[in-house]
């Protein structure tokens, strides 16, 4: 299921979604698409790039062109360089990478208690359309995940998929009822330690007929949220051991009711995952009026950090064997054995703002000079004048997790950090 405010799911077919420079193709999962996205005013494409362009990636042996997603030369595009290069990494589908090693232990686990009942789904394109994304899960059309603020457009109606949740409705439609799907998503973002423009999310889904519920003396919603909550409860304690737990009652535009999953965990409370019972428009859009369904979402970063004591969400795309050699095949709660730390470097930059001004913006600006050298951007101050006018000073840790950083290293990329932001958000400099 989708959750904007956590790091969770949904799904599309690397086969079935190409592009050419004349446009748009697709092949199994054809669709038109009918969406209207929300805009913020899309920022100018960077003159200078620190990183090497790649010029086209695999995706489930598909080969994508970099101009196919990164157009120069479209208004509405915002995908920059260095999130192209992520695509085809697919971190899930490595079995010695913390992150493939946890979405194993769930497998292992609906194996075990659902015997060959879920169909496990993990190569699917991250390439949608905005129907995929946010019309088939029902997301209100004003939603502000629709914004070029929060996602990465290819186009106005093709987007970098935020959730696993958009091969929901394709799914259904062709016929299958449960299913796991874990893929890598996409969202602009904040920049600290947990945050990251690309994650991976798996979502869970479960139909029932008639025939399920009329025995058990419960309505069909009441039926499928208590399958609900004892299956995640169960795959709480596979992962965790005999954790305590609460259910906690919220929102979600998908799902009715809607339940959050919290453990008592390191002596705190941790959200595992965000879960409900399927609104019936998702299934009658499907055929399906006349069953019932639950649907659970979780970000893999989120529980691997706490599983294996990573610190910072970068190390999951660390190539450096110091990292890597750490984990195993199978090998579930590994505990991440720091190596030596290199230290931080901190610079301040501070400007008038504009009505315009957003702070994704200029996250993404600093993560398009700096890429992973910056581990954290941090509002520190701000104030409006007599005049009116609103200054913010943001503070930028740089710190590389594999090598000391030198001072010319880091007043160039501050130097370049200055310009671009000048130059695309339309502030002053103070």
């Amino acid at each position: 299921m989708t959750i904007f405010s956590v790091q969770s799911t949904i799904f599309s077919r690397a086969s079935v979604v190409l592009f050419s420079s004349n446009g748009f193709k697709r092949f199994s999962f054809a669709s038109s698409f009918s969406s209207t996205a929300v805009y913020s005013p899309p920022l100018p494409k960077m003159k200078k790039r620190r990183f090497p362009i790649v010029s086209a990636v695999d995706i489930g042996g598909v080969t994508i062109a970099r101009n196919d997603v990164v157009r120069d030369d479209d208004p509405t595009n915002n995908v920059p360089d260095s999130i192209f290069s992520k695509l085809g990494m697919q971190l899930h589908r490595r079995d010695k990478h913390p992150i493939g090693i946890l979405k194993n232990a769930i497998y292992d686990y609906f194996d075990s208690n659902y015997s060959k009942k879920f169909e496990k789904i993990e190569d699917l394109s991250p390439i949608v359309s905005t129907k995929q994304n946010f019309d088939d899960v029902l997301v209100p059309a004003d939603h502000v995940s629709r914004s070029l603020n929060d996602t990465y457009y290819v186009d106005s109606q093709t987007v970098l998929r935020c959730h696993t949740s958009a091969h929901q409705a394709e799914l259904l439609r062709k016929g299958h009822r449960r299913f796991l799907v874990t893929g890598d998503v996409y969202r602009r973002d904040s920049i600290d330690s947990t945050h990251y423009p690309v994650f991976h999310q798996m979502e869970g889904f479960c139909v029932f007929s008639p025939e399920d519920w009329s025995e058990s003396g419960m309505d069909s919603t009441l039926y499928a949220a208590e399958d609900l909550k004892k299956c995640l409860e169960g795959l709480a304690r596979h992962l965790f051991g005999a954790v305590e737990m609460r259910w906690v009652d919220t929102y979600f535009p998908f799902t009715e009711p809607s339940f959050e999953l919290e453990i008592y965990f390191k002596e705190d409370w941790l959200e595992v995952l965000g879960c409900g019972v399927t609104e019936q428009g998702i299934l009658k859009q499907s055929g399906l009026e006349n069953n019932v369904a639950w649907a659970f979402g979780l970000g893999l970063e989120r529980l691997a950090m706490v599983l294996f004591d990573i610190p910072d969400i970068r190390l999951f795309w660390s190539d450096d064997e110091r990292f890597t050699s750490q984990f195993g095949k199978g090998e579930l709660g590994v505990k991440f054995k720091p190596f030596s730390k290199y230290p931080p470097c901190y610079k301040d930059i501070s400007f008038w703002i504009s009505e315009s001004f957003t702070e994704n913006n200029f996250c993404e600006v600093v993560r398009g000079i700096a890429g992973d050298l910056v581990e954290e951007v941090k509002l520190i101050d701000n104030f409006t004048n007599k005049k009116g006018m609103t200054s913010h000073c943001y503070r930028i840790v740089f710190r590389s997790m594999e090598r000391s950083l030198t001072d010319e290293e880091i007043n160039d990329l501050q130097s370049k950090v200055r310009d671009e932001v000048q130059r695309k958000l339309n502030v002053e400099l103070r």
